[in-house]
């Protein structure tokens, strides 16, 4: 599921790599695997067909790339399909996972979902003062009709997360007990959206999407977001003009500000058009287009217009083994407390929002294959971006009795600022056979700020190892390696404003291993290690990480 922080199960996350046969590249950016929960678990049978346009409910599955073109029939025993999946798992550390996912065909192009996954830990990280505690509990209801012109699909979620201010500084080493008794260090987050895509064919109107979202915490903050992106199209006429919209309502407060009672209101309303020409031609494909967004400050009555390009292209070469590629796209990105704290979920209630305009981002690169088994991509990418978010420390407010419990220096705040960024990417995926797989990639950032000494908390470099393997029909195992470069924040202190220093984390590297044992069509049985160098790095800082975790866990597969 969706992020990785300091005081979770996982200290870092599932890796997910689709790899399609025959390859062929397209425009689309490379993307970069991410830190995401790494399930210990392994079911790669595919569920009853159903056919689905969005929301899809998510199960875990292997890495199991195809290989080449069948040469010959042979008798296969069907695979059996099931509607249902559960894990549980538990580990050191206290540390578990519960999943259940679940559909039902409500008619013969209807299907009723539902998810639902809790991770928690109860803590035990050594030598830190307040509770690590942790849980993220999420509730998703999806349903989906694929009609013969018309598909839609409506989808709810709910989330429940709890964290704790543990991150206390080095001075709180001769803190009385007194003070660290009285510090109830909970933050809890609720967080609800509802949804739905409507897909029409033969139509002008192509697809609409919307949500509706809030946001709330222990601390009466509120967020509510409402979000719509109408696709427009030409092709019914022959002609290939996509009229997309980007429509984003925003409205929230905080009950106060770090500095003192004073409550905090913002509110934006932001309308984007983004047409584009899309031309194809042989090996080429070229897509020329623009985005203009008005967005309005509607607290601050201010209002402003934004342009951006959106330009990309790509041409195939040596029979279409080889795609060059390059763009040069911007456009406005609304922040939100919500994606804030999925980001770092340590913020204190008290930001400042705004949105993020970038201005461009221009890149090139080139992909293929290599051999029929190993595929590569490399790009390069330079960016700049106004009101560019960074995450920092907040002000030392001292050790008084009474302080908020995210007062301490324990807690982040955002900044804002004009960041050009050079990034150098490169991925390599061996398809080596049916059992095994191997995929590494590397990015390389400089970063360039106006007003901050640093990109606060963003690392200089990034490498992510994933490989899995296949011992037999019925034993699978994987191995994954991540390592961060080294990143900086910065150290105020209310006390003595004059006294700023700034902190270097340092790098860190994440081992995590997966081993699993297929007990029969429906059983798996697994044990996973993660954090396995036992480091207890900090992601953020003073927030050390669990070290080595173990977790053995169990899979089930049935119908009702």
């Amino acid at each position: 599921m969706k992020t990785h922080y300091a005081q979770e199960v996982d200290t870092l996350k599932t890796e997910v790599v689709n790899i399609v046969k025959p390859y062929t590249p397209s425009i689309s950016d490379a993307i970069k695997i991410k830190e995401t929960s790494l399930l210990i678990d392994d079911t790669n049978t595919p569920k009853k067909e159903v056919t689905y346009s969005i929301f899809s409910v998510p199960v875990a599955s292997t890495f199991n790339p195809a290989k080449g073109k069948a040469t010959y029939l042979e008798n296969i025993i069907p695979i059996p399909f099931y509607d249902n999946y559960a894990f549980f798992g538990i580990g050191n550390y206290t540390n578990m996972i519960a999943e259940i996912s679940s559909n039902f065909e409500t008619g013969n192009s209807e299907n009723l979902s539902f998810f639902f996954t809790h991770r928690s830990s109860q803590g035990g990280i050594k030598n830190i003062y307040l509770d690590d505690q942790f849980y993220n509990s999420q509730l998703e209801l999806n349903y989906t009709s694929n009609q013969k012109e018309i598909n839609y699909a409506l989808n709810a979620k709910f989330k429940h997360q709890l964290y704790n201010w543990y991150g206390l500084n080095n001075l709180f080493d001769f803190a009385s007990p007194e003070l660290i008794n009285s510090i109830d260090s909970r933050q809890i987050y609720y967080n609800g959206k509802v949804g739905g895509v409507l897909q029409i064919d033969d139509s002008y109107l192509e697809q609409v999407a919307a949500s509706f979202g809030f946001t709330t915490d222990r601390y009466s903050s509120s967020e509510f977001n409402f979000k719509a992106y109408p696709e427009f199209s030409l092709n019914t006429l022959d002609i290939p003009v996509k009229i997309d919209m980007d429509i984003n309502f925003l409205n929230g407060k905080f009950s106060k500000n770090y500095s003192n009672i004073m409550g905090i209101d913002y509110g934006f309303f932001n309308v984007g058009i983004l047409p584009s020409y899309d031309f194809n031609y042989e090996q080429l494909f070229l897509s020329v287009g623009l985005a203009g967004y008005f967005s309005s400050d509607l607290k601050n009555s201010k209002s402003r217009f934004y342009a951006y390009p959106k330009i990309k292209g790509s041409y195939r070469f040596a029979n279409e083994q080889f795609v060059a590629y390059a763009g040069l796209e911007g456009g406005l990105k609304q922040n939100s407390y919500d994606s804030f704290k999925e980001d770092n979920p340590y913020l204190s209630p008290t930001l400042s929002i705004k949105p993020t305009s970038k201005l461009y981002n221009g890149f090139a690169g080139l992909k293929g294959e290599l051999t029929n088994s190993v595929i590569f991509n490399v790009k390069v990418s330079y960016a700049k971006e106004d009101d560019k978010a960074l995450l920092i420390l907040n002000d030392y407010k001292g050790q008084a009795v009474g302080l908020e419990a995210y007062e301490y220096g324990n807690s982040f705040t955002v900044v804002y600022d004009k960041v050009r960024t050079v990034s150098f990417f490169g991925e390599l995926i061996f398809n080596l056979s049916d059992i095994f797989n191997i995929e590494l990639n590397s990015t390389f950032y400089s970063y360039d700020t106006s007003k901050e000494l640093k990109a606060w908390n963003l690392p200089k470099f990034e490498t992510t190892i994933i490989a899995d393997i296949k011992f037999n029909e019925n034993i699978y195992g994987g191995a994954s390696l991540f390592y961060v470069g080294k990143r900086s924040d910065l150290i105020n202190s209310s006390i003595n404003p004059l006294n700023s220093e700034t902190l270097t984390l340092d790098s860190y590297f994440d081992l995590n291993l997966k081993l699993g044992y297929r007990c029969n069509k429906k059983l798996t049985i697994s044990i996973k290690g993660a954090n396995l160098l036992g480091n207890n790095y900090q992601k953020w800082a003073n927030y050390r990480v669990q070290g080595a975790q173990g977790m053995l866990g169990a899979s089930y597969k049935f119908d009702w």
